[in-house]
């Protein structure tokens, strides 16, 4: 088995989260515009982490890195809408916000460290 990454991890866990959320939207309220919204941003975060992993260079690696730290951003304003129209409870929702807040500063601190190194 390989070492253990943290993003990898965490942002897997939390598309987890954000298909369970859709779900519950699609089942419980029939909302569909924004449930696919927050699905589509709120899973690409680990998608891009995986292909940042899998990059074929650092400027590659960097690039996916800051495509999953703006798609974090995304999601993070759909969480904040659909916890404020009421279509979630605040307490889902702010759960769901404090992982999301996790990843971004996860994805800021790799991108911090990664220009560190460029100058």
């Amino acid at each position: 088995m390989g070492k253990e990454n943290v993003i990898q991890e965490k942002s897997y866990a939390f598309a987890l989260r954000i298909i369970k959320l859709h779900q519950l939207m699609v089942d419980d309220h029939n909302e569909y515009v924004l449930s696919k919204q927050i699905l589509r941003s709120g899973t690409s975060i680990g998608a891009n982490i995986e292909e940042a992993i899998g990059g074929q260079s650092r400027k590659d690696f960097q690039a996916k890195i800051f495509i999953s730290y703006k798609e974090a951003r995304e999601t993070h304003y759909w969480i904040r809408l659909i916890r404020d129209s009421g279509i979630i409870s605040r307490n889902l929702a702010n759960s769901l916000i404090d992982d999301c807040e996790e990843l971004k500063r996860i994805l800021s601190s790799i991108l911090l460290t990664l220009r560190q190194n460029n100058s």
